[in-house]
């Protein structure tokens, strides 16, 4: 397809030509797979036009796009039923397998009853929450307070570091000016730690709270 295009053979090898050579894990991928794919369009247009673009080039039907999403009967319906129930006594229960259905609810983001059936089923889950924490693990939060949670796989460009120093600047201006009205916040860091990511740790959590 690209006669005498020698660069071109070098960029796609799956053998890395340096000093020491190294089999080049992304290409035998692509190699030897069915279909590639990003997890969102824009990841996906970026593997074409940038970081496989040779590879796209010799067979672009390879490449496909799938975007994350949810499952709404397990991150709605199982995991928050309070909320899955106010939700379906206002626009039916049809939005479970279908999620513009929820587009209906835009009727009624003034309607006071609904907002204060919303944030009673989130009191209810903090409080819930709370307990939990307090029976498994001895440690006591205030319920009442904000809940700050980040829960991604430790990594670095999942910034995780950067939200630490996020909350150690809330403590220093709480300690810098502690007659200073702050919204009480929960704090909590979680997340799996992968082979590359920081060091072989396992799975790791943390709390802060104040």
């Amino acid at each position: 397809m690209f006669p005498g295009d020698h660069d071109r053979l070098r960029r796609m090898s799956m053998v890395e030509e340096g000093s020491v050579k190294r089999i080049n894990m992304a290409h035998l991928c692509i190699v030897g797979s069915h279909a590639v794919n990003g997890v969102a369009r824009i990841h996906s247009d970026i593997l074409k036009a940038t970081i496989f673009k040779d590879f796209y080039e010799f067979e672009p039907h390879k490449f496909q796009n799938k975007t994350n999403g949810i499952t709404p009967r397990r991150w709605l319906v199982l995991c928050n039923p309070g909320l899955a129930e106010i939700i379906a006594e206002r626009i039916g229960e049809d939005y479970i397998s279908d999620l513009d259905q929820l587009r209906k609810l835009l009727a009624h983001v003034n309607d006071e009853g609904f907002i204060r059936d919303v944030a009673k089923v989130k009191q209810e889950n903090k409080l819930k929450f709370a307990a939990y924490l307090e029976k498994e693990y001895k440690v006591k939060i205030n319920p009442n307070s904000l809940f700050d949670i980040q829960v991604k796989r430790i990594h670095e460009y999942k910034r995780q570091l950067l939200n630490c120093l996020h909350v150690i600047t809330y403590y220093n201006r709480i300690k810098k000016d502690p007659n200073k009205q702050f919204v009480p916040r929960t704090v909590m860091i979680g997340g799996k730690v992968r082979a590359g990511g920081w060091g072989r740790m396992g799975a790791g959590g943390g709390m802060c709270h104040g």
